[in-house]
């Protein structure tokens, strides 16, 4: 049978633990229309488009025109 030969510290034996519980970043891809960052399997959020269509009507923001001194 085998036997350990030393006893694995606890360092050693919560680092052993702690790769069932790590973090993964998000699949992010970029969207083929718009070239914004989506998510993957999700509609992009800049311009509605899915799988080649569009698939949400998204509100265009009004931009607010600047003279050359910046007030509105």
């Amino acid at each position: 049978m085998a036997v350990p030969q030393q006893k694995k510290s606890k360092a050693k034996r919560d680092s052993r633990r702690a790769q069932h519980d790590k973090i993964t970043l998000p699949n992010v891809s970029i969207c083929t229309n718009c070239g914004a960052d989506v998510l993957s399997h999700r509609a992009c959020p800049e311009c509605g488009y899915y799988n080649g269509r569009q698939v949400i009507a998204v509100k265009v923001a009004e931009v607010e025109e600047f003279d050359e001194v910046g007030e509105a």
